[in-house]
């Protein structure tokens, strides 16, 4: 391909709506343009580097074994309020209705149309077991579509749904996927951590997530150098690192005039932090909730659902007017003594090992002081509820927890029966009983997998591709085209290399040579073959792009060059 008839509109600037590297690059580096909030048009750069992407993924799905189709974008509401999750994803699913005002979905995604097939076309465990699979668009009515690609309202996943007749198949089925994932995130040149997961609204019971360690990624992952543990954080258990063997003092009132927050009353009281109790109030379908965690740590509200039995729409903050309902005080003065009786009140499991700490007293103004769980108050339920921290004990080992960010690039679950048997999918044993079949999820989100990438690899030049994903593997960068010399060695080499099987760029325009360089550098094509004054004597310089110093090179050994370069990087 030719740079003079390629549609590469780069930027000089970095957008301003753009806030990190893999959105600004991928906006600079002509990849795509922004449509509407969340939603992207791929240009011929991105769209190669996308394809290359899915390539990957199919071999190694097929190569484990999967099975690729294709399912239908829009879904009927019949399915979905079949496994009662119509109203689960809340205002995130698109809903449109049909002229006959029958109700669809666009797909966020697909397990109940896989399981629904399934359930129509496997009935004996002989066509057991399965793994089925498809890449596809799908669609998330995001609140704040933010970072480009990572969170947007149209995304590209490979979704894949294994079906077995036991969980020790499962199982098999789960080490495959695992296994398959591997691959290609290591051909992607991605550098990543498997981690511990909640399901979420997904649902299931075993979930593992697939994060490549960035600092501008949303997820934050807990994990162990010592034994190699590791969970995001919605599933990091967290373990009580210590118990009070402090003596129990009287209770006592104090007057806290307008000191509200954690912060302030540190100031006030001249303590610290860990010293408070704080109690939260929020509301969980028709019924409110106080939650009680020590002050110097956050609640999480992954955990909490999870506890409560219900979905992230059910649970918020209470407003004002509740708060003053159950506690009889202004907000900031909510404590666990006092409250209205039909309260549910939930502890993380660190208070009760905690001795004389501060709580609101309920009253505007006041708090109480040398409270303790069990003779001041008690809890429904008491359990872990909040986030891990740095130097929390590992649950596995003990030794200190190291916290980071991480881009979540896929995600896999042991669904059990979660939807076949709502759906009713279930198949025939070879004793002819009837029972239900056991499944499997597997999700890779191709487009972030891409915005990953381009976080780990890129300088403030531009991005630096991996060999295995790049849109082109070579470009050839002539000094100047109006040099006949310059010219005809330059198109020699571009007809070489591509009669070669080499995927070759040149860039033919009639421009100086630093702005060629710089687009270059920001395209991020792995080899660079610059042709310049000493192309009479049929020498080159070769770069690569991750390297600072180019070589010079005869002519006669380019393609042997190129081709081991090629051989040495596939995969990084």
């Amino acid at each position: 391909m030719r740079l003079s008839e390629l549609l590469i509109p780069t930027l000089r600037e970095a957008p301003a709506e753009a806030e990190i590297p893999s959105h600004i690059l991928m906006l600079k580096a002509a990849m795509m343009r922004k449509l509407a909030s969340g939603i992207y048009i791929y240009l011929p750069l991105g769209k190669r580097v996308l394809k290359k992407v899915e390539e990957i993924v199919r071999e190694e799905m097929d190569r484990a074994g999967a099975q690729e189709l294709l399912m239908s974008a829009i879904i009927p509401s019949e399915l979905l309020k079949e496994s009662g999750r119509w109203d689960v994803f809340g205002p995130e699913m698109f809903k449109l209705k049909d002229r006959n005002e029958r109700e669809f979905c666009l797909g966020p995604t697909h397990e109940e149309v896989f399981t629904d097939l399934v359930r129509n076309e496997i009935k004996s465990y002989r066509q057991l077991p399965i793994t089925i699979y498809q890449i596809q668009t799908k669609y998330r009515d995001e609140r704040r579509p933010r970072f480009g690609v990572m969170r947007s309202r149209e995304f590209i996943m490979k979704d894949a749904y294994s079906f077995d007749t036991d969980w020790d198949g499962l199982d098999i089925s789960f080490n495959k996927m695992y296994k398959a994932y591997c691959r290609i995130f290591d051909r992607c040149g991605l550098k990543y951590t498997v981690v511990e997961a909640d399901s979420g609204a997904m649902g299931g019971k075993d979930s593992k997530e697939f994060m490549v360690t960035s600092n501008v990624g949303e997820a934050v992952i807990a994990y162990c150098d010592s034994c190699g543990y590791a969970a995001n954080e919605e599933k990091a258990e967290c373990i009580v690192n210590y118990k009070s063997n402090e003596e129990m003092k009287p209770i006592e009132k104090i007057n806290t005039p307008n000191v509200k927050t954690i912060d302030e009353l540190v100031s006030f009281l001249n303590t610290t932090a860990d010293k408070f109790v704080k109690t939260l109030i929020y509301k969980h379908k028709d019924k409110v909730i106080a939650v009680l965690v020590r002050g110097d740590r956050e609640v999480n509200e992954v955990k909490l659902i999870n506890i409560l039995k219900g979905n992230e729409q059910d649970l918020e903050m209470a407003d004002e007017e509740t708060v003053k309902d159950v506690t009889g005080a202004n907000v900031g003065f909510a404590g666990p003594i006092g409250l209205k009786n039909d309260i549910y009140v939930v502890v993380d499991r660190e208070v009760p090992e905690l001795r004389n700490f501060i709580v609101g007293a309920n009253e505007t103004d006041y708090h109480y002081k040398n409270v303790n769980y069990g003779r001041d108050f008690k809890a429904d339920v008491v359990a872990d509820i909040r986030n891990a921290v740095e130097g929390d004990k590992c649950p596995v080992c003990g030794n200190p927890l190291k916290i980071d960010r991480g881009i979540e690039v896929g995600h896999i679950f042991k669904l059990g029966t979660k939807y076949t048997d709502v759906l009713g999918a279930r198949y025939i044993d070879e004793n002819g009983d009837e029972k239900p079949i056991i499944m499997g999820c597997y999700g890779i989100g191709l487009n972030r997998t891409i915005a990953a990438v381009i976080e780990q690899n890129h300088d403030e030049k531009g991005i630096i591709w991996p060999m295995s994903i790049a849109p082109y593997q070579v470009i050839i960068v002539p000094i100047n085209m109006s040099n006949d010399a310059q010219k005809n060695l330059s198109e020699s080499l571009y007809d070489e290399l591509n009669n070669a099987g080499i995927e070759t760029v040149i860039d033919d325009r009639d421009l100086r040579a630093g702005v060629k360089f710089n687009d270059a550098d920001l395209l991020g094509i792995p080899i660079r073959i610059t042709v310049g004054k000493k192309a009479v004597d049929n020498i080159v310089e070769l770069k690569l792009r991750k390297e600072a110093t180019a070589t010079e090179i005869a002519v006669s050994d380019v393609l042997d060059k190129v081709k081991e370069l090629i051989r040495l990087n596939v995969g990084v």
